[in-house]
């Protein structure tokens, strides 16, 4: 299956150097995920928080990708699938 969303990936940067809602409770992360969409950080699902996943319930913003350094992928969580960026 191909991704059907790539068409509403923005121009983002990072919107904090930690996931937001973990920075704001004294939360801890494993990973950090970015919305391509409007550029919010957020942790990974293997995180306590699973911001990243809570933050597309929240806004429906489809497309995520990996912060972590040397990593290029992304996901659709709507379509489901793995997305690869330039590095």
């Amino acid at each position: 299956m191909r991704c059907r969303h790539l068409g509403q990936i923005q121009k983002v940067s990072p919107s904090s150097k930690g996931c937001e809602e973990c920075l704001k409770m004294g939360g801890r992360w494993v990973h950090l995920r970015m919305c391509e969409i409007c550029g919010h950080v957020g942790c990974c699902d293997s995180s306590p928080g699973k911001h990243a996943t809570q933050h597309f319930h929240t806004t429906r913003h489809p497309i995520m990708r990996s912060l972590e350094p040397g990593e290029t992928w992304g996901w659709c969580f709507v379509d489901e699938v793995e997305l690869d960026f330039p590095a």
